[in-house]
């Protein structure tokens, strides 16, 4: 399907997303160890993460007024965690801070041409718990499951107008939870995991397939495909949150579906250029560059 890339908005939308916050602690090498093993010869860096600040960012830098609803704790990595959300425009007024519990952390391990692994420690995370939703939580909400699965339910069941579910990492959710989403995204493993139960949800099912793109169905039913433009790959780490929050935001703007798909599929393939997950996020211009559309 070929497709004219997202044009610029004629309205800021409006994205509440809640989620995590991590402190990356990444380490580059040559490649993976395997189980059991130590690989030596890496390098060492320290990124601002977590899915829901990466998605919040990402809205963010795309051109979206964003909201986090979030939890870290009292401590300074979550100064470190938080600078480019706070550099960034993020409204943060509802991201408090734990007393009990440390910012999340996320051990991520990357090898020479982008592939990762990544193990995170909840911390703060985990308090995110329904009564420190807002009242309000607007008409436009995004939820990862990096918080807890009653918060997500929560959410949910406050029946947002536009709902995007990204379901990792993958557990099991109530179907009508799933079935409240107007976007529920999934990679490969995710969709997997899931099975046919997808097909039963009412709202679109974004599948991203990595360098071989992404498909967007609905009740069972492919209606769109999309491939990333060709870039030289260096860290994988960011690109499923760009994906999700350009493919919201693309949605949201009224966007057809083959030409939203088209977009995120873009915005996820140019965060692979640069190291780091929030470092790596791009802006609309970079992503309509990327496009074709300067």
């Amino acid at each position: 399907i070929s497709a004219t890339p997202a044009v610029t908005p004629a309205a800021t939308i409006a994205i509440t997303v809640v989620g995590s916050v991590n402190l990356d602690l990444v380490a580059r090498g040559s490649r993976l160890p395997l189980p059991g093993e130590t690989v030596t010869g890496a390098t060492f860096a320290r990124h601002p993460g977590g899915k829901g600040a990466n998605q919040a960012l990402a809205a963010q830098r795309l051109g979206a007024a964003v909201r986090l609803i979030a939890a870290v704790g009292r401590d300074s990595a979550a100064d470190e965690a938080m600078t480019l959300l706070h550099s960034g425009g993020v409204d943060l007024q509802h991201c408090w801070h734990d007393d009990r519990q440390p910012t999340g952390v996320a051990l991520v391990s990357v090898a020479t041409g982008g592939e990762n692994q990544i193990m995170v420690a909840p911390g703060a995370n985990a308090c995110l718990t329904p009564p420190r939703l807002p009242d309000d939580l607007g008409a436009s909400v995004i939820c990862q499951l990096e918080v807890p699965l009653e918060t997500v339910c929560a959410v949910a069941a406050r029946q947002p107008e536009f709902l995007c579910l990204n379901l990792a990492p993958a557990q099991p959710l109530p179907h009508a939870t799933l079935a409240t989403a107007s976007l529920i995204v999934v990679n490969e493993t995710e969709a997997a995991f899931f099975g046919t139960e997808l097909d039963h949800c009412p709202g679109l099912i974004a599948t991203t397939h990595g360098a071989r793109g992404a498909t967007l169905h609905q009740h069972g039913c492919q209606i769109a495909t999309a491939l990333p433009p060709t870039v030289a790959v260096l860290d994988t780490t960011g690109a499923g949150d760009a994906f999700v929050a350009a493919l919201t935001l693309a949605l949201l703007e009224g966007q057809p579906a083959d030409v939203a798909l088209h977009f995120a599929c873009a915005a996820g393939a140019f965060a692979t250029t640069r190291h780091g997950a929030q470092p790596a996020l791009p802006t609309r211009r970079e992503v309509l560059e990327l496009l074709g559309r300067p």
